[in-house]
């Protein structure tokens, strides 16, 4: 009984720990807050261009795109000689990836402005919040 109670809370452990993003998740997580009221003219500057813009009712909103980096495994074949116990022997591989490796999912980031400054940054449910660290990072002052 002890052992399965010790075995269950390793379990949950783990699985609170992959839920955590990290410091670059905290990071796109205070951005969120810390950015409101930003310059526009600022958040150009430590941010780049955006990858979209658009305008309605009197707002600008500014859409930041980071990727993902490519993870997924594709086709591959290989060659391999070898030889042992006085034989040799020649081969050919080929390989296909059966499973996606559910890697990093990218994110976008919308800030909305208004009046010259920054009104609200918002990231799309599921985004990967280290993904959109890497969009904010320079314009978060260190904690």
């Amino acid at each position: 009984m002890r052992i399965a109670l010790g075995l269950m809370s390793a379990a949950v452990a783990l699985m609170l720990a992959g839920c955590a993003s990290g410091p670059a998740g905290e990071v796109a997580t205070r951005a969120q807050s810390q950015l409101v009221g930003m310059p526009k003219a600022r958040l150009l500057s430590c941010a780049g261009v955006p990858a979209r813009q658009a305008e309605a009712l009197g707002n600008e909103y500014f859409t930041y795109v980071q990727r993902p980096g490519y993870a997924g495994g594709g086709p591959s074949t290989s060659i391999g000689v070898g030889g042992g116990s006085g034989g040799v022997g020649v081969g050919l591989g080929f390989g296909l990836p059966l499973f996606s490796s559910g890697g990093e999912s990218g994110c976008e980031a919308t800030f909305t402005i208004s009046g010259g400054v920054v009104q609200r940054l918002t990231y799309p449910a599921g985004s990967h919040l280290p993904s959109c660290a890497a969009i904010v990072e320079n314009c978060v002052p260190p904690s």
